[in-house]
């Protein structure tokens, strides 16, 4: 099985490969090729960090365009999970833009309301 990790400069990438590598998975790929992305039997999107430099990275290396066409089997891992959303409350002061694969929004933690009634 050949598994690609997407890499788009995002944080948790090593501790995720040495993961599948106790695993015993031996053809895990860290990359951004689009080819190699597309040829994968699994696809793996880690992420660590926030939202819209996350966003702006997957841009630049034009996954943002890529990840919304895949059909294999696909994992979002932490950010990586938040980024397949519509939009999120984290970034600039009107939130930021996100993938638009799954049908959800990231909200902020409201915090609890404390007032007597």
């Amino acid at each position: 099985m050949n598994i690609a990790v997407i890499d788009y400069q995002g944080g948790n990438v090593q501790s995720l490969l040495f993961a599948l590598e106790r695993l015993g998975v031996a053809s895990a790929t860290l990359t951004a090729d689009p080819d190699q992305i597309r040829a994968a039997d699994r696809v793996l999107f880690p992420g660590e960090g926030e939202a819209s430099s996350a966003m702006r990275s997957l841009r630049a290396a034009g996954l943002d365009k890529l990840l919304p066409t895949l059909t294999q089997p696909f994992l979002g891992i932490c950010l990586g999970m938040q980024l397949l959303g519509r939009h999120s409350e984290e970034g600039p002061a009107d939130g930021t833009d996100l993938l638009r694969i799954l049908p959800f929004d990231v909200v902020r933690f409201r915090p609890p309301d404390t007032t007597h009634k």
